[in-house]
């Protein structure tokens, strides 16, 4: 498992300590008030979750990394393929989700930050979407923080819900460094 550093955070594998963190961030409404259907997630599904995390990495080489500050684990950023959205297949998306004690700090768009640099680096992506809940404001400006563009808009079909597509390609992302 890779750990990425940078200023204020570490980007690391999951640890089984980590599920009471991340389930009281998937149990908390606001958090989850943009993901899918809105719904919050049980502990015994975050622990799933928390196991495809693990997975993704052990099967893939990249995947979806814990982000710590100060020994406090604030959530989650990293790639995964976007099977959600059909439509826009193949892809690979970056995603985030922080603990609402974590919001406006600039923790999403650092971490972030350091996983598209790494997705373009070691997996060597030549493309990543990043795809958002149509309201999601908070998430829109980490994309266009990273110097991602809006591609389009559509609907997640299993569960209705009005998204946004946003991309960046590795010759894009090369001018921004």
């Amino acid at each position: 498992m890779i750990t990425l550093t940078t200023e204020r955070l570490i980007l690391r594998g999951w640890r089984d300590d980590d599920l009471d963190a991340l389930a009281a961030i998937n149990a908390d409404p606001e958090v989850m008030r943009y993901i899918m259907d809105g719904q919050v997630r049980d502990r015994q599904q975050t622990e799933a979750g928390l196991r495809r995390f693990q997975a993704g990495w052990a099967e893939n080489g990249y995947g979806i990394f814990a982000i710590e500050r100060d020994g406090e684990l604030l959530g989650w950023a990293g790639l995964a393929v976007p099977t959600f959205l059909p439509e826009i297949m193949p892809a690979m998306e970056i995603g985030w989700r922080l603990g609402r004690h974590a919001w406006g700090q600039g923790y999403a768009t650092e971490a972030a930050a350091a996983a598209l640099r790494f997705g373009f680096e070691q997996p060597g992506l030549d493309r990543i979407v990043s795809i958002r809940h149509i309201d999601n404001d908070r998430s829109a400006r980490v994309m266009t923080k990273l110097g991602m563009t809006h591609e389009r808009d559509t609907v997640v079909p299993e569960v209705n819900q009005p998204v946004a597509v946003h991309a960046i390609t590795r010759e894009q992302y090369g001018r921004l460094s």
